[in-house]
């Protein structure tokens, strides 16, 4: 609560872009092409979460037609803190970002910025992992384990919702051993090489290569995942639909089950756009 009460008031106090909104200094990193149309002036800015996504994300957003129409160049960017996708969240940097829903929900970007939902990813469940015994949810259980968790205050099951079951078991944070990871893939390194006891992440079939899913113990269902998000202050259903286009092919070859299973929430038919997606 008191995070979105944060975020609430910083989004209060951030104005609308004025149409030079500046890239934040601190966030350095960044994948660049030129489509076909060089000469166009024009820039699509995307924003990703993880340093994994950019370079596939630009190269089949330059790829394509419909975009090289519009834009002379993309430009991928890809956060390392939390505080990267608030910032650009909260100034409406980005014509076209990966979050999550709540913290587009926090700081009112759908309205404040015309973001409509493009395509998403299936809801999840939150586990404790362990790589040699079910974990047990008890305040005992915790005390004397090595607990890695994401250092990223925005993700439910790496870091929000894991420090809110040890809040509800009575657990000072302070009286616990808790490393922190940039990344689940990172959390899951932590666990395989013993650095860790626990972890808190999602589940996924491959994961069985390392662990045993009798170790695993969940602590949250039906947690939404993140979606694309593309700022529509026009209607530009042509763009819309082709954004929609390559981010459904991409993620359909993307090895992660959970990145297989993807959504799409409008219905193109050539000359209009349908929304067709659950309206929250």
């Amino acid at each position: 609560m008191f995070l979105f009460a944060g975020l609430f008031w910083w989004a209060g106090n951030i104005s609308a872009p004025s149409g030079n909104e500046q890239i934040p200094t601190f966030v350095d990193t960044s994948v660049r092409c030129q489509t076909t149309s060089a000469a166009n002036q024009n820039v699509l800015i995307v924003y990703v979460p993880i340093k994994s996504m950019a370079s596939d994300v630009t190269n089949v957003l330059c790829d394509d037609a419909v975009v090289a129409k519009q834009y002379g160049e993309v430009a991928t960017y890809w956060g390392n803190k939390s505080s990267d996708t608030i910032d650009f969240l909260g100034k409406g940097i980005a014509d076209l970002i990966l979050a999550k829903e709540n913290l587009m929900d926090a700081f009112m970007a759908k309205t404040t910025y015309s973001y409509k939902a493009v395509v998403g990813f299936p809801s999840y469940t939150a586990f404790i992992i362990s790589s040699k015994e079910k974990p047990k949810i008890e305040k005992q259980y915790f005390l004397d384990k090595r607990i890695g968790l994401l250092d990223y205050p925005t993700s439910r099951s790496g870091h929000i919702l894991p420090k809110q079951m040890f809040k509800q078991l009575d657990i000072n944070i302070d009286n616990l051993t808790i490393t922190y990871a940039s990344s689940h893939q990172e959390l899951r390194e932590l666990l395989a090489t013993g650095s860790v006891d626990l972890i808190s992440s999602y589940w996924q079939e491959s994961d069985q290569a390392l662990f045993s899913k009798n170790y695993i113990t969940p602590i949250s269902d039906n947690i939404s995942g993140s979606r694309w998000f593309l700022k529509m202050q026009s209607e530009n259903t042509d763009l819309l639909c082709a954004v929609q286009g390559r981010l459904m092919s991409l993620s359909k070859e993307q090895n992660s089950q959970y990145f297989n299973h993807v959504e799409s929430y409008w219905q193109c038919n050539g000359q209009s756009a349908l929304f067709v997606g659950k309206q929250k």
